[in-house]
């Protein structure tokens, strides 16, 4: 009789630990959202490759989160969505992050997916006579608006002196294809790979590369809405472990990441090289530098180049209003990489 009480016993003790066990299962997914919702670019960066190898599987759909991937042609179209509360992270170039804060959108910039270099240039017709930014005198010139590109595009104008004197086209990347083939332009400030399409039958004038030993710098950024951030704040750093890894596919073997980015992109593997080596990609480490992020006790340089850039798009007439430096410095956020360095050992 004692025994069959203690068998009973033992069933009963391992019932109540499997029933904890559940329970604690259930409280963890009750404590994370369903979806996740990213605005994308479709460019030749570390959220390409990791959406290709699977990574945000392994980062949140296995812990019954569903990641849905919106793609937008440009930063303004997604900073409408984080506005809307449609989404929860986006790309963006860091003009269209400048833009948002100075709209009053609750985000914060959490990462830099590449400084862009020769992967955005002003492409001319090889027939056009267009040798110098003097010559787009009097010629039409397409641009997305908001973008690294107009940004830079504006800062040519200005300093050659001809601002005036050029009509410049607000298009979508697609547009900007389709216009060159009609006929209708001559020119165009774009990035990778609508450049690439305009390369077929033109030139390089001026890439974003030229400028950033200029000091105009430009790059793709992170941003993330802030209740969401403070509200799974572990997830937003498993973002950038998420994003970390996939860099790392890159910067360990190239061409391997040249071959994951051909297929989610559908262009040739030596295209996708070409364009990945058209920017540079910083590690989270890097990025906590003073030359970019920083520290959240002490902001990097990369808070100055926003708040620069700000004013000048201020002066433009592009934004009404720019940010004070304190409030670049509190929305360049390395708090995330922070994280994920100390969780991983790696600081």
């Amino acid at each position: 009789m004692n025994l069959i009480k203690q068998v009973l016993l033992i069933v009963l003790m391992i019932t109540i630990a499997f029933v904890l066990v559940a329970c604690d299962n259930n409280s963890e997914k009750a404590d994370l959202p369903e979806e996740i919702n990213f605005g994308i670019l479709r460019v030749p960066n570390d959220e390409t490759i990791a959406m290709q190898e699977g990574l945000f599987d392994r980062y949140f759909t296995e812990k019954g989160i569903d990641c849905n991937f919106i793609v937008f042609d440009s930063g303004s179209e997604a900073n409408k969505a984080l506005a809307s509360g449609s989404i929860d992270f986006a790309t963006m170039g860091n003009i269209n992050a400048i833009t948002g804060l100075s709209r009053e959108l609750d985000v914060e910039m959490i990462w830099i997916h590449e400084v862009l270099g020769e992967i955005e240039a002003l492409a001319v017709k090889k027939d056009s006579n267009i040798n110098q930014i003097e010559d787009l005198a009097g010629r039409r010139v397409a641009v997305p608006f908001a973008s690294t590109c107009h940004f830079i595009l504006l800062n040519l104008l200005k300093d050659a002196g001809i601002a005036r004197e050029v009509q410049l086209l607000d298009m979508k990347t697609t547009e900007i294809v389709a216009a060159w083939e009609r006929g209708d332009i001559e020119a165009a400030y774009t990035w990778q790979p609508s450049l690439g399409k305009l390369l077929e039958s033109g030139r390089v004038l001026v890439s974003s590369q030229d400028m950033v030993e200029e000091g105009l710098i430009t790059a793709n950024v992170e941003v993330v809405r802030n209740k969401f951030a403070s509200k799974y704040p572990d997830l937003v750093s498993s973002c950038i472990a998420c994003l970390t890894e996939a860099a790392d596919i890159y910067r360990e073997d190239p061409e391997k990441a040249a071959a994951i980015v051909s297929k989610e992109l559908e262009i040739p593997t030596e295209e996708a090289l070409m364009q990945m080596q058209g920017s540079s990609w910083q590690t989270p480490e890097e990025l906590l530098g003073d030359d970019f992020l920083g520290t959240v006790e002490k902001p990097g340089a990369f808070a100055v180049v926003m708040k620069d850039t700000s004013d000048f798009l201020k002066e433009q007439g592009f934004i009404d209003y720019s940010p004070d430096q304190d409030e670049f410095n509190d929305y360049v956020n390395p708090l995330y990489i922070e994280n994920y360095l100390n969780e991983t050992g790696s600081k």
